[in-house]
């Protein structure tokens, strides 16, 4: 008769350690993109204008 016990806590151990792996790899990503310095943005300059554009209201 197979000790239904032995398999349970069997099971309960190995979907612990199942578990730990994916918070791992989870806070792992989260470090990466926190530590991500992310794109370069630039400004560019705009053109000057003298005088309001119309199409601006």
């Amino acid at each position: 008769m197979p000790d239904y016990k032995e398999m349970y806590l069997h099971l309960m151990r190995e979907t612990e350690k199942a578990i730990r792996i994916l918070e791992k790899a989870q806070q792992d990503c989260e470090e990466l993109y926190v530590g991500d310095e992310g794109p370069v943005l630039r400004v560019l300059p705009t053109p000057y204008r003298s005088e309001p554009d119309p199409a601006d209201n």
